[in-house]
C-alpha cells in the first residue's frame, strides 16, 4: 500500500519560497488584502510577491503572495457574498515585544501579552485588524520546541484542579467571541474598545497609542 506522505513535496522537491503547506487568508475588513499586505509588510517585513497577485473581473484580489522569513503567506479578498473565515496564523519571531508593539501602532488588538511558555519559549498572540488571529513564538537558543522532544507530552493545566493560566485564559475568551470586523470603524469606536460583543474584557486590550501596558496575569 502507497504511503500518502510519499505524494508530498519537501525539501528540494518544492519551488522556491513555498513549504510543503502554506496557509490562504480570505481578508474581509478595512482595507481589504491590499491592507492586510501592508499590514504584513510593516509589522513583520513581509515582502509581497508581485508575480502572483491576480485581480478578478470585480476588481477584488482573487490571489496575492507575500514572503515571510522562509514561508509563503497566500491571501484574496473575501468575497460580499462569502461566509466570515478568520485565519489563525503562527509565526516564529526573535522578538515578540518588538513585534507586537509594531502590531498595535497599526491597530491590532493584544489578545495575549508577551509571557512565558512551555519548552522555554515566550508567547504573544494579537487580532489584526481584518480579525484574524496571530501568535507570536519567540523561540531562543535555551529553548525547545515540540519537534525537538516529540515524545513529551506538555500540558496547558500541569494540576487539574487549578484555574487556566493565563496564555490559556486568554485565547479561549477571544476565540469564543470572534466575530467580522464591521467595518473601519470597528476598530475606533468605544463599545469595541472595551470589548463590545467581540471579546470578554479581560482577554483583549485596547491600546490608544504605540505604548502598551501589560495585562495582569493570575496565577
Amino acid at each position: 500500500m502507497r504511503n500518502p506522505a510519499d505524494d508530498l513535496l519537501t525539501h528540494d522537491e518544492l519551488p522556491p519560497g513555498y513549504g510543503t503547506l502554506n496557509p490562504f487568508v480570505a481578508v474581509r475588513g478595512p482595507g481589504g488584502a491590499p491592507g492586510f499586505i501592508r499590514f504584513t509588510c510593516d509589522v513583520l517585513g513581509a515582502r509581497e510577491t508581485r508575480a502572483a497577485r491576480a485581480v478578478d473581473a470585480d476588481e477584488l484580489l482573487i490571489h496575492a503572495e507575500v514572503r515571510l522569513g522562509a514561508s509563503t503567506l497566500m491571501l484574496c479578498d473575501a468575497k460580499p457574498q462569502w461566509r466570515f473565515t478568520p485565519a489563525l496564523l503562527q509565526v516564529y519571531v526573535r522578538d515578540a515585544g518588538a513585534v507586537l508593539d509594531r502590531a498595535v501602532e497599526h491597530r491590532a488588538r493584544v489578545i495575549t501579552d508577551v509571557s512565558d511558555f512551555h519548552g522555554g519559549q515566550r508567547l504573544a498572540r494579537f487580532l489584526d485588524p481584518w480579525h484574524n488571529v496571530w501568535w507570536l513564538f519567540e523561540y531562543g537558543p535555551a529553548s525547545v520546541a515540540p519537534s525537538e522532544a516529540p515524545d513529551v507530552v506538555p500540558t496547558w493545566r500541569p494540576d487539574p484542579s487549578a484555574p487556566p493560566s493565563y496564555a490559556h485564559r486568554t485565547i479561549d475568551a477571544a476565540l469564543t467571541r470572534l466575530g467580522p470586523a464591521r467595518s473601519a470603524a470597528a476598530f475606533g469606536g468605544d463599545d469595541e474598545r472595551a470589548g463590545g460583543d467581540l471579546f470578554c474584557n479581560e482577554a483583549v486590550a485596547w491600546q490608544e497609542s504605540t505604548a502598551r501596558t501589560a495585562h495582569p496575569r493570575p496565577e
